[in-house]
């Protein structure tokens, strides 16, 4: 048997074919693994081998193969056989074959693999078609909520927020892309004594104005009687106060109970501090291109809270403890102690696993999820495994949902430490971003002649790009250190070096029209040379690395391949006179090469949640 007459055609590289109406013909194509793979599993099945042996993966070796196969190996024990018997035995059924330019077996069973060009060409001008370049879709979207953000109204964000807000986002995107159905919650911290104490400060500096007059009965002012600057100083100023005052204190806790009871002024005053919060989160996290389906907070689902309670003493779970309504939360198998989840606390006070417990109700009910994927710092995982632990065995959700929690690692300075200003103090994110983007407008300014709008435009983009780039090409669970010198680099594993290398395909693609060429009338070539060859692999792991990322909800993913794909593309460049080309055919090709990575490493960098500008 002859497996070189297997058909590897267009049509053979395609998974699967819908219509979609007036979007037309969307193509899902195999992972380029996937289809190396099948060659390999036929070739041990022909062999008389289990097909399974015939699994590929990327050479650790690329000096000697780009993919190679361990199988025999594996089955060597099953068949009673010496590896490199059967790895010679199956490199001859692979002879023709037109995945395949070399097959090598070598001791002590190793298949080294080398793939024909224009099997990769023939994969390259698949995805160049194919709607998100061939990525397999899911035949049932889930419905997801992503839980970050996590923002307190009245309070400014800090570089604390950065993690969860551009990992959540980037999280957001990557399913999104992948086709399904997500809806990010900033879920607000806007409820409980930090209002009460805004309240109280308030009182005691206004304590004429109408929201604090209990015979008021008129409609209140539409417009905050403060700023967000005002609100930012209060509440310091009040916390700071409670903790040396203890009457100060009492009103504080008077007023957050007034303000939970529906009292008229203390709602009113609630709103405004609440719509000019919101007013200002908005620009912030827009800054940071973090976008919330919903501004919702904790007070959201406080009407909820007795339903649930009820609910949850229905059925048995809730009980008293100490005081205190509580369910227990431990497990027999459990080898360490889970202390139960506490819900009401012994003066009826309800807790923040109270009102994250009443917002998985209120979800349940309103979105319907499948998943709710939460963000957070990794101290908070003995706190997410209670509740989750809670809304399972009190039937909040079915079996079958997924609560996942994904704790993140801090920014770091340089001495290890948590991140903060040169001053000694946390600093605002505000001004990370201002600074950043200043610095890079300096550096523009003084390396090209841009005009002003499109320089600061720019200069906003690369920070961006340094700056969430430097976060997410980090494993989000680990710590590391913010260097913000060797993020905004435009060499090394940075977001401006990506940037550039987008930067530098638009020019060449500017400059082959220019002269009168079409790029997309462009059609890709076999690769002529190993540096265009390096460059059509790392192309066509597209869709292995985008399924991966979002499996396992990791962004550092998409960072590393679009790292290894602008190298790949930058030394292709310096080693290819591509304008100059003389051969029209092969210049057409390889401007059809870069239309594809541009595009590629342009949907990467939109679902990380940057963009790259037309020039730098």
């Amino acid at each position: 048997m002859c497996l070189g007459q297997s058909k590897i055609r267009l049509e053979s590289l395609r998974e699967k074919q819908y219509d979609i109406g007036q979007k037309g013909l969307v193509i899902y194509m195999k992972k380029i693994l996937d289809l190396i793979s099948e060659e390999l599993k036929n070739a041990f099945e022909a062999a008389g081998y289990d097909r399974e042996l015939g699994r590929v993966t990327i050479s650790n070796r690329p000096d000697l193969c780009e993919y190679q196969c361990n199988g025999a190996m594996a089955g060597a024990k099953q068949y009673k056989k010496a590896p490199i018997m059967i790895a010679n035995e199956v490199a001859e059924k692979l002879e023709g074959s037109k995945v395949f330019a070399e097959v090598s077996a070598v001791m002590p069973g190793f298949l080294n693999l080398k793939v024909k060009e224009e099997f990769l060409t023939s994969y390259l001008k698949e995805m160049a078609v194919a709607e998100k370049f061939g990525l397999n879709l899911p035949a049932n979207p889930k419905k997801v909520v992503v839980d970050y953000g996590g923002a307190n109204i009245a309070k400014p964000l800090h570089v604390g927020h950065m993690r969860s807000a551009v990992i959540g986002e980037s999280i957001k995107r990557i399913l999104r892309f992948c086709g399904h159905d997500v809806i990010g919650d900033v879920h607000l911290g806007d409820w409980g004594l930090q209002m009460g104490l805004i309240i109280t400060e308030l009182k005691e500096r206004h304590p004429e104005w109408v929201y604090f007059d209990e015979n008021f009965e008129g409609e209140y002012p539409a417009e905050a009687p403060f700023t967000i600057s005002e609100l930012e100083e209060i509440y310091p100023t009040a916390s700071g106060k409670s903790k040396e005052d203890a009457a100060y204190k009492a009103k504080a806790m008077e007023d957050t109970f007034k303000l939970q009871s529906g009292v008229r002024g203390h709602r009113a005053i609630w709103e405004h501090i609440k719509n000019v919060s919101i007013a200002d989160l908005r620009v912030n996290y827009g800054n940071l291109n973090v976008d919330f389906d919903l501004w919702l907070g904790e007070s959201d689902v406080h009407d909820l809270i007795p339903e649930m309670v009820d609910f949850m003493k229905e059925s048995g779970h809730a009980y008293i403890s100490e005081g205190a309504l509580v369910v227990d939360v431990k497990k027999e198998t459990d080898t360490k102690e889970y202390p139960p989840c506490m819900i009401l606390k012994s003066d009826g006070a309800s807790l923040y696993n109270t009102t994250d417990l009443a917002t998985i109700m209120d979800r349940m009910r309103k979105i319907g999820p499948e998943q709710i994927i939460y963000l957070t710092d990794k101290r908070q995982e003995l706190y997410f495994e209670q509740v989750f632990r809670c809304a399972f065995k009190t039937g909040l959700v079915p079996e079958d949902m997924k609560l996942q929690w994904i704790g993140f690692g801090t920014m770091n300075g340089k001495d290890g430490k948590p991140f903060k200003t040169r001053e000694g103090g946390v600093m605002r994110l505000e001004r990370l971003i201002r600074e950043t983007t200043d610095g890079m407008y300096q550096k523009i300014s003084e390396n090209q002649a841009l005009p002003e709008a499109e320089a600061k435009e720019t200069a906003k983009q690369i920070a961006l790009s340094a700056l969430i780039y430097g976060d997410l090409s980090n494993q989000a669970s680990k710590d590391y250190v913010f260097d913000i010198e060797r993020f905004a680099s435009f060499e090394g594993d940075t977001g401006p070096y990506i940037l550039y290398t987008i930067v530098r395909i638009k020019s060449i693609l500017n400059k082959y029209t220019e002269a009168g060429g079409n790029v997309a009338a462009c059609v890709l070539a076999d690769a002529a040379n190993a540096a265009e060859k390096d460059l059509v692999k790392e192309l066509a792991k597209f869709n292995t690395v985008m399924e991966s990322a979002c499996e396992e909800l990791a962004p550092h993913k998409i960072c590393a391949y679009i790292f290894d794909l602008a190298n790949a593309f930058n030394h292709f460049y310096h080693e290819t006179k591509i304008l100059s080309e003389t051969d029209e055919a092969k210049k057409a090709g390889w401007i059809a090469l870069l239309d594809l990575t541009k595009k590629v490493l342009e949907t990467c960098i939109d679902v990380l949640g940057f963009s790259a500008p037309e020039r730098m």
